[in-house]
């Protein structure tokens, strides 16, 4: 992503406000979560906004690029930000990123279980879901297995 680079051209390791997209993929009452390879963590797919993009049109890209999927008819499913939303890097770039996240359980494509950010993608229930989920999306998908719906975290 060239802004975020160029960005950090400017401002060094301090803290950038960035908006990230992701969707919650549900088949059969079971979420699509992706097990990084930078972080060893599971997470939702999706991502940064490029400058000019919408948020739907962000959360669909980068679940495209993140699982092969093509998703379709997404709903909001709520809008996150406080504490939780800040990151520190292991280079030790520093973030803040308000979360934008969808849900959808209509998609088509093949699932890519591996790439440069995947180890692999799994459905879970949501009574089994896996104990180590990144620490800044843990919320909205412990929120999707308690049914909640549109919170706006401050």
């Amino acid at each position: 992503m060239d802004y975020i680079k160029d960005m950090r051209k400017l401002i060094g390791h301090e803290t950038l406000l960035t908006v990230g997209c992701g969707v919650i993929i549900e088949q059969e009452g079971h979420i699509l979560l992706q097990h990084r390879t930078d972080l060893d963590n599971w997470c939702i797919p999706g991502g940064l906004m490029e400058i000019g993009e919408g948020f739907e049109e962000t959360a669909k890209r980068e679940t495209l690029e993140e699982t092969g999927l093509e998703v379709k008819d997404l709903e909001l499913f709520g809008i996150y930000s406080g504490e939780k939303c800040f990151a520190t890097y292991p280079n030790k770039d520093r973030a803040y990123s308000v979360q934008i996240i969808f849900k959808s359980k209509s998609f088509e494509g093949e699932l890519i279980h591996e790439g440069s950010e995947t180890k692999e993608h799994q459905f879970f229930k949501k009574d089994d879901l896996p104990e180590n989920l990144n620490d800044r999306q843990e919320v909205f998908i412990l929120d999707w297995a308690k049914d909640v719906t549109l919170p706006v975290i401050d």
